[in-house]
């Protein structure tokens, strides 16, 4: 689950974290106001939304002007910039050509910036530990710093049982470059950042800039929190923090329902049970010439309204023009997908190719209702087949 830059300083700064002071608006007059309240004498107009390079963006209705975050010198400036800004369509690296429409702004306090640092925090999967990551280049994509100059980048894995320590903090600063009473600091700061982190069940926690103020305090200007899905019933305050309109309408129905779904730009939908048969299912349309529209593994204990519901999901993206069911069945029954799939195909009134591969307990069984349902179903017998089949029928039906 991701939140928005301001959602993220706010919970940050409740473990010690330090965060420019600010406010968020959803109108111009709301916006002049947090601009009053904070005093100025400068002022930062940031678009609010869930993806990176909003200061490069630009607007789709000014394409060749101002972008995301703006800097402004007066409280009027703040009110007429937040007019243009709000209800439009952002585009960044991030977004992709469609954009994002801001709904929200964060109005914050001016800083007066010396150096800008980068420091991340992720769960690692590949050593099942938090991994802390820094690096001088703050304000770039820590990719691009990654692949260009990957000798700027400090990383190493914390010890869950030791966790962080203070001389973790101070590797960090030496580092950075960081001198005299920034180490301590910069200690300080770390520290807040991974109880947070820990405290909260991040995936991801990613301050880019740190900067360094001409004053020498050190300040999270932008901040990033992901967390993981399945710790968010720990976490009723965070999950209430969730922005359906930044998230796919698709994907937030999917979660009701218990499904795991992601919406891709395929034209083949897929239905799968165990996330590897979904990947595996997912390479071999690429294999035979297509693209996924979409992961979804239903689970192993799905019920038939589930596989219904799944069903209308997939169908529910215009960009569908097939759907692949691949299902092994162990504990979750071939008969029960097979009801689940006629079921939904009736009540949506199927219009593209559906080819399904079943496979394990209650086969044949599963197999008969299919074809007494009296729908076009087409029948596989292995998941290359299936593949062959729906590739086939999508292009064919082009």
């Amino acid at each position: 689950m991701n939140i928005h830059e301001y959602q993220a300083k706010s919970l940050l700064a409740k473990f010690g974290v330090t965060v420019p002071k600010g406010g968020v608006a959803f109108n111009a007059a709301e916006a002049e106001k947090a601009a009053k309240e904070l005093g100025g004498p400068v002022w930062v107009v940031k678009s609010q939304i869930h993806a990176g390079g909003r200061g490069a963006g630009r607007f789709k209705s000014d394409p060749d002007g101002k972008g995301g975050v703006r800097v402004v010198k007066s409280v009027a400036d703040v009110a007429e910039n937040a007019g243009k800004m709000l209800n439009q369509v952002l585009v960044t690296k991030q977004t992709g050509p469609a954009g994002k429409e801001v709904k929200r702004l964060y109005i914050e306090e001016g800083c007066a910036i010396a150096r800008e640092l980068y420091l991340g925090m992720l769960l690692d999967r590949a050593t099942s530990r938090v991994t802390v990551m820094a690096s001088t280049e703050g304000g770039m994509e820590i990719e691009e710093v990654a692949h260009n100059t990957p000798e700027k980048i400090i990383r190493f894995a914390i010890d869950p049982v030791e966790g962080l320590q203070p001389y973790h903090a101070r590797r960090v600063a030496f580092a950075l470059g960081l001198k005299d009473k920034q180490i301590g600091v910069a200690t300080k700061f770390l520290q807040a950042m991974y109880k947070a982190f820990i405290a909260l069940d991040g995936s991801i926690v990613e301050i880019n800039p740190l900067v360094v103020t001409d004053k020498g305090d050190i300040i999270a200007l932008d901040a990033k929190m992901n967390f993981d899905d399945n710790a968010l019933y720990r976490h009723p305050d965070i999950e209430a923090l969730r922005d359906p309109d930044e998230e796919e309408a698709s994907e937030t129905e999917a979660t009701k329902h218990g499904l795991n779904y992601v919406k891709l730009d395929g034209e083949i939908g897929c239905m799968v049970n165990g996330a590897g048969l979904a990947m595996a299912t997912m390479d071999i349309i690429k294999l035979y010439g297509s693209e996924p529209a979409n992961f979804l593994d239903v689970g192993g204990g799905a019920t038939k309204e589930r596989v219904t519901t799944a069903f209308k999901i997939i169908l529910s993206d215009k960009n569908v023009k097939g759907i692949l069911v691949n299902i092994f069945g162990g504990i979750m029954r071939c008969d029960i997908v097979a009801e689940g799939v006629v079921a939904a195909a009736r009540e949506v009134k199927l219009h593209v190719p559906l080819v399904v591969r079943l496979e394990g307990t209650n086969v044949d069984l599963g197999k008969k209702i299919m074809a007494e349902s009296g729908l076009p179903i087409i029948s596989a017998d292995n998941l290359a087949d299936a593949a062959e089949k729906v590739v086939k029928a999508v292009k064919g039906a082009k």
